[in-house]
C-alpha cells in the first residue's frame, strides 16, 4: 500500500506533539518496517525544515532529523503541471490541493493527514493516522 503523508503528521513525530504523536509515529513505524510505502512531496521538505528549525533552533540537529526522514520516505516531485492544476482548483488551501494533485499522480491509496476535513474535494481519500491504523490492522 502506498500513502502520502501530510506535513502535520511528520511534524507530530519530530515535535513530539501530544496527543497526536502516538498514532503519527505508528504510521512512520509501518513505513520504516516496510509494511507501508510512504511518501512526502518535494515541497514538504522546505516546510518541515522551516518549522523544525524554528522549534529546535539547531540547524545541524534539524539536518539530522531530515536525513532520517528521507531514509524512511520516498519523495514525490512537484511538477509545473501539478502547480498549475492545483492553482486553479476550488480548494481553499493551495498547499492541500497541491498535495492532492501529487497524490493522484503518484497513484497513492491514501493521504494521511490530521486535517482530513480540508481534503473533502480530493480524489484520493484523506484519512487521519488513527483512522488509517484502525483500517490497516482490521485488514490484516
Amino acid at each position: 500500500m502506498k500513502v502520502i503523508i501530510d506535513n502535520n503528521v511528520i511534524l507530530d513525530v519530530f515535535q513530539n506533539s501530544e496527543p497526536f504523536v502516538q498514532h503519527s509515529s505508528q504510521v512512520l513505524r509501518l513505513v520504516e518496517t516496510n509494511h507501508l510505502k510512504g511518501f512526502i512531496t518535494a515541497n514538504s521538505i522546505t516546510d518541515i525544515y522551516y518549522v523544525l528549525n524554528k522549534y529546535i533552533k539547531d540547524k545541524h540537529k534539524v539536518y539530522s532529523i531530515v536525513e532520517v526522514l528521507l531514509k524512511l520516505v520516498g519523495i514525490v516531485d512537484v511538477t509545473a503541471l501539478d502547480v498549475k492544476e492545483a492553482f486553479h482548483s476550488s480548494f481553499n488551501d493551495f498547499e492541500d490541493e497541491l498535495l492532492c494533485v501529487c497524490a493522484k499522480r503518484a497513484k497513492v491509496d491514501y493521504i494521511i493527514t490530521r486535517n482530513n476535513k480540508d481534503f473533502t474535494k480530493s480524489s484520493v481519500q484523506a484519512i487521519t493516522p488513527e483512522e488509517f491504523l484502525n483500517e490497516f490492522y482490521d485488514n490484516l
